[in-house]
């Protein structure tokens, strides 16, 4: 259990000791998610799907239903989506920051109905988040808008009666 150091090995010890940002017990964020990823891909993961093609992610914040390491939920501690409730659309966003508290883990934003207003939204909530979480975002956004445009035009649609 005991560790002997020399003498240039105790004077380097001190010198960086003295200068370390974190403790040597913490890792950071991003290999905490290198860990997470590497045990979802290789061992098991209850959202994935596999098909014969491609595998698909289940998990209701996945930003484009595929399993891969830029869209993982789980694997990404900084990590942003598009999600519908009752018509509305809302950008939810999960930082390291919330990490330790798992019911306010995503942040919810609701977006404005008109498009061009909502996609300025996202441009101003993640401005400094990598482009390809903005770039996601935005074209859920453009599918959910349309997918919303098409049930409500559906509803307003008179629907046929079936006659015996």
């Amino acid at each position: 259990g005991h560790v002997v150091l020399d003498a240039t090995s105790r004077s380097s010890a001190r010198s960086t000791s003295s200068a370390s940002p974190a403790p040597p017990h913490r890792c950071s964020a991003m290999q905490s998610d290198d860990v997470v990823w590497t045990i979802i891909n290789q061992r098991f993961c209850s959202f994935k799907a596999k098909t014969r093609t491609q595998t698909f992610c289940r998990n209701q914040y996945n930003v484009t239903g595929l399993c891969n390491r830029t869209s993982c939920p789980l694997a990404n501690s900084q990590y942003a989506t598009i999600e519908e409730k009752e018509g509305r659309l809302y950008l939810c966003m999960k930082t390291v920051e919330r990490a330790h508290l798992p019911n306010q883990l995503w942040e919810r934003v609701l977006l404005p109905k008109n498009y061009a207003q909502a996609l300025a939204m996202i441009d101003s909530q993640l401005e400094y988040w990598p482009e390809i979480v903005k770039h996601k975002c935005k074209q859920r956004l453009t599918k959910m808008t349309q997918y919303l445009i098409r049930k409500r035009r559906l509803r307003l649609k008179p629907q046929p009666t079936l006659e015996r």
